[in-house]
C-alpha cells in the first residue's frame, strides 16, 4: 500500500537515499537514519548490531522481502554483507511489531525489499575505491525468457591494508573480503498470483588483532587476533495459490568458524520459514490472517549446546496463527486490530494483540497512534558474540525467563505546499515497558559478564521528529533529531542502559546543479553522549564525548548512463579514544608483567587490575577518508 494509507508509521528509504552515502553495506547506511543507530559492540572482530530508539540489536528484526532471514547468529556478522546494490528500498517500523513478525520483533524492525526483476536495468556496474585501501565492486544484469525475467547480482568488498591511528598496536578495523551472489527471478503467471525466486550466497573471511598477526597464528596465545570465516545461503519465494491466497517460504543456511585469541568458536544454524497469508477485501474491511510455521536449528561447540558432556544442538519450532481488521470506519477515520497466537516449544504459548488508529483531519495532514505487544526468546550466546572477545567469564545467574514489552507510539506526519516548495514534518512520541528483560552485566566483576533476567522493569520512552523541505528548483533538505531515556529500574535504582545516547539527530542537503548536470550530497549524523562499559578505577570517561560525523559528495552525470562521484567520510576526522583496554597484554598472562601466577594483578605494574577488554566503543575507528567512484547504468 501507498505509506500514506497505512495505519502504522512506515519510513520508506529509496536508492537515492543509499546514493547519497556510499556505503559497501546495509549496516553502515543505516547510520544516516534518524533513530537508528548501527552500534560496533567488538574493536577488533568489529561485530555489530542495528538499535531502534534506544534498544540493543537483538530487539530489532531485519527481514528480506519480508522473509526472517536475518536473525540470532546472523545478526552479528550478516547485516555487514547485505550489498546497498541489490536494494529497491528499505522500510523501517519502529516500535513492537510482533502480531504479524512474531519473536525478535520487539524494538522494531527493517524490511529490505530486494530489486524487481522486470524494472530493474540491462546491465549496471558500481565501482569505488578509498584513499584507506577499501574496494567495492557492484554489477548486476537483467535476464530475460519466455517465461520468466531474472536479476543477477554480484558484490565484492576488499579491505587489506591495515591501519592502526591510535598506535595501540591492534587493527583500527577488520580487514575483509567479502563476495555475495544474488539472483532473483519473477515468473511469469496470471497478474493476480504471483511468483517469485530469489537466492543469495555469500562468503566472507574477515580478521583483526596485533598488526604482525599472521594466520599461522590462528589460536595460539604468541599474538592475538580474532579471526571469523562465514558462509551464508539463503532462499527466498512467494507463489500465489489464489487470488486471495499466497505461499511465502525461505530457509537460509550460516556456518561460522573463528577465533578470538586462543578461544575457538564454530557454529551453524538452519532456519526454515513458511507462511499462508490470506487476504480479502469484504466492504470496508481490509482482513488479513496467516499461519506462520519456523523451524530453527542451531549448533555450536560452547556450553550453549552441551547436556551432560554430549553436543545438544538446539532446536526451536514455532506454529502461529494472526488475524488482523483495518477497518475504513469514516472517509478520515482507519482502525487496525490484530492479535497473534504463538507457541514454541521454548516459550510455550504468548498471545500478543495489536491495535492501531489513523486520522487525517485534512487532506496532507495524519495522526497516527499505535499500541503493541512485544516478546523474545533469548539466544545469548548466538547474540552476543562480543563475549567471547577478551577474556571476560560468561555467568547465567539463573534460568531465563522470555522478555516482554509493551509498547505505545503517536505520530504525526504531514506537509504544506507553497510556491517555493514543500515543507514536510514527521514526529513521533514512542513509550515501551519491559519485563523480564535481560541486561547484561559488566559493572559487577572486571573478569566476567552476567545475564539475569531484571528484578524491575526497563523503560525506553522519547521522541523523534525529522523536518524536510523540497524546494522547486530541486534543492533538497532535512533535518532530525531524537531524544530518548532508556534505562532500567532495580531495586529503586535507575541505570542508564549502555550504549544510547540522550539525543542524536542527522541531516542532508541534496543540491543539483542541472545544467552542468553535478549533484552535491552533504549528510551528517550527531550522536550524543552515552553510557559506556567502563571497569572499576577505569581511567577511561563513563560517558562518551558528542560528535558530529559530516560526509561530503559530488556526482557528474554524462551521456550513455555513466556517472562519477567524489565523496569525503568523516571530515572533522573524529576518531575515538583508548577503545581497547590493556592492549599490551591481550592474553593476560599469568606470571607475566602485569599478573602474578597466582591470578592477582601486579601491584606495581598493574595496580587496577586491568584486563584485557576491546567493548568500550561509541563511534568509527576511521578517521577522513576520500572515495572515488564510477557508475554505468544501461536501461
Amino acid at each position: 500500500m501507498r505509506r500514506l494509507d497505512s495505519p502504522i508509521p512506515v519510513e520508506s528509504f529509496s536508492q537515492s537515499f543509499l546514493k547519497q552515502n556510499p556505503t559497501p553495506s546495509l549496516f553502515e547506511a543505516m547510520t544516516m537514519v534518524n533513530g537508528i543507530q548501527p552500534q560496533l559492540t567488538c574493536n577488533v572482530c568489529n561485530t555489530g548490531d542495528i538499535r531502534i530508539n534506544g534498544m540493543e540489536g537483538p530487539y530489532t528484526m531485519v527481514l528480506i522481502d519480508g522473509m526472517p532471514i536475518v536473525s540470532s547468529l546472523s545478526t552479528v556478522y550478516g547485516l555487514s554483507g547485505i550489498p546497498n546494490s541489490i536494494i529497491k528500498r528499505i522500510e523501517v517500523v519502529k516500535g513492537p511489531a510482533s502480531t504479524l513478525y512474531g519473536s525478535e520483533a520487539v524494538g522494531g524492525l527493517i524490511n529490505i525489499i530486494t530489486k524487481d526483476p522486470l524494472s530493474s536495468s540491462r546491465f549496471a556496474v558500481d565501482i569505488n575505491a578509498s584513499t584507506l585501501g577499501e574496494y567495492s565492486v557492484d554489477l548486476s544484469t537483467k535476464i530475460t525468457s519466455k517465461k520468466a525475467t531474472g536479476l543477477l547480482a554480484a558484490n565484492g568488498f576488499f579491505f587489506n591494508r591495515q591501519h592502526d591511528i591510535n598506535r595501540d598496536n591492534f587493527t583500527d578495523v577488520t580487514l575483509q573480503n567479502r563476495f555475495s551472489l544474488f539472483t532473483k527471478w519473477d515468473i511469469e503467471r496470471r497478474q493476480d498470483l504471483p511468483a517469485s525466486v530469489a537466492l543469495r550466497l555469500l562468503t566472507e573471511r574477515r580478521w583483526g588483532g596485533e598488526l604482525q598477526w599472521q594466520r599461522k597464528f590462528l589460536g595460539g596465545d604468541s599474538v592475538y587476533g580474532e579471526s571469523i570465516d562465514t558462509r551464508r545461503v539463503e532462499l527466498i519465494g512467494n507463489y500465489g495459490i489464489r487470488k486471495d491466497l499466497l505461499l511465502e517460504y525461505s530457509y537460509n543456511f550460516h556456518f561460522q568458524n573463528s577465533y578470538y585469541g586462543t578461544t575457538w568458536y564454530k557454529g551453524q544454524q538452519h532456519t526454515a520459514f513458511a507462511q499462508l497469508r490470506w487476504s480479502k477485501t469484504m466492504g470496508k474491511h481490509q482482513l488479513l490472517a496467516g499461519i506462520p510455521l519456523r523451524y530453527l536449528w542451531y549448533d555450536d561447540n560452547t556450553p550453549a549446546t552441551a547436556k551432560l558432556n554430549a553436543n545438544a544442538p538446539s532446536k526451536q519450532l514455532m506454529t502461529a496463527l494472526y488475524l488482523q481488521d483495518e477497518w475504513t470506519a469514516r472517509k478520515n477515520v482507519t482502525l487496525l486490530t490484530g492479535i497473534r497466537v504463538e507457541h514454541s516449544n521454548i516459550q510455550g504459548a504468548v498471545v500478543a494483540p495489536r491495535f492501531a488508529v489513523k486520522w487525517q483531519p485534512a487532506a496532507h495532514h495524519t495522526i497516527r497512534l499505535s499500541a503493541g505487544n512485544g516478546f523474545r526468546v533469548v539466544n545469548l550466546f548466538t547474540e552476543d558474540h562480543a563475549a567471547l572477545s577478551g577474556f571476560r567469564e560468561i555467568v547465567i545467574q539463573n534460568d531465563l525467563k522470555p522478555e516482554q514489552s509493551w509498547n505505545a507510539n503517536l505520530n504525526y506526519s504531514g506537509d504544506v505546499h507553497t510556491a517555493a516548495g514543500i515543507f514536510g514534518w514527521d514526529a513521533s512520541l514512542f513509550y515501551t515497558w519491559f519485563t523480564n528483560k535481560i541486561i547484561p552485566n559488566y559493572d559487577s566483576d572486571p573478569q566476567k559478564i552476567i545475564y539475569d533476567n531484571l528484578d524491575g522493569y526497563a523503560v525506553s520512552k522519547g521522541v523523534n521528529t525529522q523536518l524536510t523541505w523540497t524546494m522547486t528548483d530541486g534543492l533538497r533538505a532535512m533535518v532530525g533529531a531524537t531524544y530518548m531515556d532508556v534505562y532500567a529500574v532495580e531495586n529503586d535504582v535507575k541505570t542508564l542502559q549502555q550504549y544510547a545516547p540522550r539525543w542524536s539527530g542527522n541531516y542532508s542537503l541534496n543540491f543539483p546543479i542541472r545544467k552542468a548536470g553535478i549533484t552535491i550530497d552533504l549528510t551528517g549524523k550527531w550522536t550524543g553522549s552515552m553510557r559506556l562499559p567502563v571497569v572499576p578505577n577505569d581511567f577511561r570517561p563513563a560517558m562518551s564525548p558528542s560528535y558530529n560525523l559530516l560526509n561530503a559528495q559530488l556526482t557528474k552525470k554524462w551521456p550513455g548512463g555513466i556517472e562519477t562521484y567524489l565523496a569525503v567520510k568523516n571530515m572533522f576526522n573524529f576518531i575515538p579514544a583508548n577503545p581497547i583496554l590493556h592492549p599490551d597484554d591481550p592474553f593476560d598472562r599469568r606470571g607475566g608483567l602485569y599478573w602474578n601466577a597466582n591470578g592477582t594483578p601486579n601491584a606495581v605494574t598493574n595496580p587496577n587490575g586491568y584486563s584485557f577488554d576491546p567493548s568500550y566503543n561509541y563511534a568509527p575507528m576511521q578517521g577522513t577518508k576520500w572515495l572515488l567512484g564510477f557508475r554505468l547504468n544501461m536501461q
